[in-house]
């Protein structure tokens, strides 16, 4: 099985939905831009937001097992994919892409 680099590229911040949508809250997410986890076997790093590994998981499981080229040459690199969190106030994309082959 190959591990899977998962590297936060994007940080967004919809302050206008905030306001109009969301019930004030103290915090929501701790991801930066930049930072990086590595999933092994497939499994969900320590210290990667849970709700984003759920829009992950089926992509890193594909990946990690030797698949890729989704959606028909989506992407450049086959062995990877851009997902993005569920958070519609505050979404981050990130890459995930298989490494040490």
């Amino acid at each position: 099985m190959l591990s899977v680099r998962i590297t936060a590229i994007r940080c967004a911040d919809y302050c206008d939905l905030q306001e109009l949508y969301e019930n004030p809250i103290e915090h929501a997410c701790n991801v930066r831009e930049g930072m990086q986890w590595v999933s092994y076997n497939a499994h969900r790093p320590q210290g990667l937001c849970p709700e984003a590994w759920k829009t992950m998981k089926e992509f890193v499981e594909k990946l990690a097992a030797g698949e890729g080229n989704f959606f028909d040459g989506w992407m450049k690199n086959p062995k990877s994919a851009m997902v993005s969190c569920n958070d519609g106030f505050r979404p981050v994309s990130f890459l995930i892409e298989t490494i040490g082959e």
